[in-house]
């Protein structure tokens, strides 16, 4: 599925590198991943702390019905889907996307986890037998072939609507999670983390809207019982990581916290 970020040849897997027709070598790390990084990303990703708290957070099982809706929904997305891979953009430590390879309909298919920090790429190289991982910028041009993807899950991140619809095969699905503007509103609200921006909804319309049409909306909320420990790491996977206050900010006692998203299906305008 990878294409060179340079000329925007199919790469292929040479004695720990990959390499295009046009000569582009791209070595592979030692920890399992490539950097397909073409120019300066405009954001540094995630710090090593950060991608730490995550997978601590994540692995505890706090976030398991996000897991569990997006594995359902890849699941039913991929039953009847097109050939093709699924590519996770600003895919964090892969357990999204590990989750997805599991379920039945997706045996067999590769996963391609992207994100623009390495220390993510690092996890997400061990994330799933059948996934590799790319350290690439979701703002640019995806390291990825034109329609080899037959689904593509955008998981808090970032999204570039000409280029997701560019990956994905015309008969292929988009998967979106979102935060509701109600999400970890007691964390927000004791710590002053930052809030969900009230226009995201129109937002995604702006830029998802001319390239794919919307098929399902599935809202999602539940409650989460943190320890203290657990909250921090919350607090510190998130942007608001990036704000001393937020994280320094802790109480010793476990908080009541309230998840809210919005899990959104999309396919590829004609």
């Amino acid at each position: 599925m990878l294409a060179c970020p340079h000329c925007g040849e199919p790469l292929r897997p040479g004695a720990r590198a990959l390499r295009c027709a046009d000569g582009h070598a791209f070595d592979l790390a030692r920890q399992g991943y490539v950097n397909l990084l073409a120019a300066e990303p405009r954001s540094p990703g995630d710090t090593a702390a950060m991608v730490q708290a995550r997978a601590a957070f994540l692995r505890a099982g706090h976030y398991a019905p996000i897991v569990d809706a997006v594995a359902a929904a890849a699941a039913a997305a991929l039953a009847d889907g097109p050939s093709g891979g699924v590519v996770d953009v600003g895919a964090g430590t892969g357990d999204y996307l590990a989750a997805v390879l599991e379920a039945p309909p997706a045996a067999g298919r590769a996963g391609l986890a992207l994100d623009v920090s390495k220390h993510a790429a690092r996890r997400a190289a061990r994330a799933h037998p059948r996934a590799g991982a790319a350290v690439a910028d979701v703002w640019r041009s995806l390291p990825v072939r034109t329609g080899s993807a037959a689904l593509a899950l955008d998981v808090f991140s970032p999204r570039d609507g000409p280029e997701l619809r560019r990956i994905l095969h015309a008969q292929g699905t988009l998967l979106v999670v979102t935060p509701s503007p109600d999400h970890l509103r007691e964390l927000v609200e004791a710590r002053g983390l930052l809030r969900v921006d009230e226009r995201k909804e129109q937002r995604l319309e702006r830029t998802l809207g001319e390239h794919f049409v919307r098929a399902t909306v599935e809202p999602l909320a539940f409650e989460l019982r943190l320890a203290p420990e657990d909250a921090a790491n919350l607090v510190a996977m998130g942007p608001s990581a990036w704000h001393a206050a937020a994280t320094t900010t802790a109480g010793d006692e476990p908080v009541t916290v309230t998840a809210s998203v919005t899990l959104r299906a999309f396919r590829p305008r004609p």
